[in-house]
Formats: C-alpha cells, sequence, structure tokens
C-alpha cells in the first residue's frame, strides 16, 4: 500500500522559513519523481515543484522561483520542500505527490497524495 505522510507545516511570519517533509512507503520512491502541490482556499490545487528521481533535475512555478527549494533523500524514501521568504499568498495545503506521467518539464500528477501539511503565514 502506497502512503505519502506530509510534514513540517505551520503558522509563520512574512519572510519566515519552514521545511516540509514527505516520507514515502510502498512505492519505490528511488526510481520515480516526485511533487510539491499547493492549495489555497478557494482555489484549485497548483503545482509548485518537481524533481526527478535521482535528484538532478528540478522544476519550480515561477511565483516560488528562488524562494522554495525541493530536494529529496532517496535513503530515507522522504521528499523536502524547504521554503524561505515565505509570503502571506504561500498560505495554503501543501501536498506531495508521485506523477502517472513524467519527463523534464512535464509532469503529470499520479493518484498518490499525502493527506497534506497546512502552513500559514502571517503579516
Amino acid at each position: 500500500q502506497v502512503q505519502l505522510v506530509e510534514s513540517g507545516g505551520g503558522l509563520v511570519q512574512v519572510g519566515g522559513s519552514l521545511r516540509l517533509s514527505c516520507a514515502v512507503s510502498g512505492y519505490t520512491f528511488s526510481n520515480n519523481a516526485m511533487g510539491w502541490f499547493r492549495q489555497a482556499p478557494g482555489k484549485e490545487r497548483e503545482i509548485v515543484a518537481h524533481i526527478s528521481h535521482s535528484g538532478s533535475i528540478t522544476w519550480y512555478a515561477d511565483s516560488v522561483k528562488g524562494r522554495l527549494t525541493i530536494s529529496r533523500d532517496n535513503g530515507k524514501n522522504t521528499g523536502y520542500l524547504q521554503m524561505s521568504d515565505l509570503k502571506p499568498e504561500d498560505t495554503a495545503v501543501y501536498y506531495c505527490n508521485l506523477p502517472r506521467a513524467y519527463r523534464i518539464g512535464y509532469y503529470a500528477p499520479g493518484d498518490y497524495w499525502g493527506q497534506g501539511t497546512q502552513v500559514t503565514v502571517s503579516s
């Protein structure tokens, strides 16, 4: 059974930092890409970053470039999203995901999602 468990969210002030984690089990994590998505109240879920299976190739949405860093530790079956210089518009529930299709510059979300972790940025 595939499971994804996010952690690390919380309440932070503008300009602050958080590191989200996504622990993956029941899946050959090291052979596959992964992505982070977010969903703000009243908005559709959007992708913010994805990373190749080896970690050597990353992609970011324009809105988070230079502030969020995606990484992974295949030995721990865990992905990370380091968030810095946070803004109120980063407030959302953050989800990790395993893709149904992936290639450089393309990510199609799969059916496996975590429960999400809330990030709230206060001004």
